[in-house]
């Protein structure tokens, strides 16, 4: 069923709110008012001239409302590897997690590095996705990290940013060539950056963690040689460039100096990154392996302060699902990833709640600044844009439990865990996607 089949919906009030709009720094008590699945008007004033007729309205008292994430490193099973995750699934996760937006990864079978497959992707989203869902398409063919793909036609497919996924490209001249040739369409690069030689057999962070479990470690430098590779490269050819996650110390400070160059640069990190260190991997725990490794507390802290001075722009959940037959075996043959759509911002807030970032960074971080960098016009509470919101209880206590999950797929770092602050409902368009 297309948006134009659904039947039309009453106006929407979400009255008595805290209404947070990162894009506008609007942050204040007031309400939100939803027309035709657009919104209407948003903040203290927004009610001035009264409700609609036959609005319905919902008291948020208590409550936040602001737009609704876009998370911008997704991988989903389908096509090819259905039983880990689908699209409906993953959108479902989403929903429940207050994320609007999903951007998927090109990492499937196939992989996704055809306009036909492009267009594959956005018809499945179309008939079985409740959240919206935009494509990412691969920067190399089969993600061989040799044959550029046609970035060109990818793009007028649907394609919203173009990358390699988990994968790292190992050969300068290609990178540069694909800089170089998606700079003509403004198109945008996202790198995973490591080095695959220096990282090879790795398991974990190099480090006293990794010497007294007896794990190989993958040393900072994997990462780093290869972001100042990739920075010096945008340098050269004035090309878009995004370092998909970043991890360490070091990487912030090399970015930072970038930025400072004016280049037009960016990273995102995981949440992991910022909520866990390698010190939670505890007796070989294999939902807290992932790619790059959690690093050593200082790196953790480094992080923290680059999302909060604004180096780091982007948060994403990774979303990464594993079934049992390639988690739950010995840490150092166990696939990594973690999911994570349902518990982004829960584990975001944790940030807030410490006291260490503010709140307005962090959902800017996973609204307003992916939906820049992605050229959508979502993200935002702008009269006239989609009415992509959610509602949440920023000091509601929960704690999560396998079962709760909706995700197809596990494997959660964050089992167990005590959060503080709950998505209550998620809108998009104007409708009710999660309640």
């Amino acid at each position: 069923m297309t948006d134009d089949d659904k039947p039309p919906h009453a106006p929407l009030v979400l009255a008595n709110a805290r209404v947070i709009d990162p894009a506008s720094g609007l942050d204040a008590p007031g309400a939100v008012i939803v027309v035709g699945g657009v919104i209407q008007a948003a903040g203290p004033d927004a009610l001035a001239s009264g409700a609609p007729t036959g609005a319905e309205v919902i008291d948020c008292r208590g409550k936040i409302v602001c737009p609704g994430l876009i998370d911008m490193r997704v991988f989903v099973g389908e096509p090819g590897f259905e039983h880990r995750e689908t699209l409906r699934s993953a959108s479902k996760a989403a929903a429940a997690g207050g994320v609007t937006t999903i951007v998927t990864m090109p990492d499937t079978e196939p992989v996704i590095d055809a306009p036909a497959l492009v267009d594959y992707i956005l018809r499945r989203a179309r008939d079985t996705a409740i959240v919206r869902v935009h494509p990412m398409a691969a920067l190399t063919h089969g993600l061989e990290g040799r044959e550029m793909t046609e970035i060109g036609l990818l793009r007028e497919a649907g394609a919203v940013a173009f990358t390699d996924g988990r994968r790292s490209i190992a050969n300068a001249q290609v990178m540069r060539r694909l800089l170089t040739y998606a700079r003509d369409f403004d198109a945008l690069v996202i790198h995973f950056p490591q080095d695959e030689a220096l990282a090879a057999g790795g398991v974990m962070n190099q480090g006293t963690t990794a010497s007294r479990l007896g794990l190989a470690a993958i040393p900072r430098e994997a990462e780093i040689i290869t972001l100042e590779r990739d920075l010096r490269l945008a340098a050269m050819t004035g090309g878009r460039y995004h370092a998909a996650q970043i991890s360490c110390s070091t990487s912030a400070e090399v970015l930072r100096a970038a930025k400072a160059q004016g280049l037009d640069v960016t990273a995102g990190i995981s949440i992991n990154h910022l909520t866990l260190n390698e010190n939670d991997i505890g007796p070989y725990r294999t939902f807290f392996k992932m790619s790059p490794p959690l690093r050593a507390e200082d790196d953790r802290l480094a992080m923290v302060e680059a999302l909060r001075d604004g180096t780091i722009d982007v948060i994403v959940s990774a979303h990464d699902p594993q079934d049992v037959e390639t988690k739950r075996h010995p840490f150092a043959e166990a696939a990594d990833g973690a999911v994570g759509l349902e518990t982004l911002l829960a584990a975001a807030l944790r940030l807030v709640h410490s006291g260490d970032v503010p709140l307005l960074t962090v959902l800017r971080a996973m609204t307003s600044r992916p939906a820049e960098l992605l050229g959508l016009n979502t993200g935002r509470l702008t009269p006239g844009t989609p009415a992509d919101l959610i509602v949440f209880d920023p000091d509601a206590p929960w704690v999560l439990s396998e079962a709760d999950l909706v995700s197809r797929s596990k494997n959660t770092a964050f089992e167990g865990a005590r959060f503080s602050g709950r998505v209550l409902r998620t809108l998009v368009a104007g409708r009710t996607v999660y309640a």
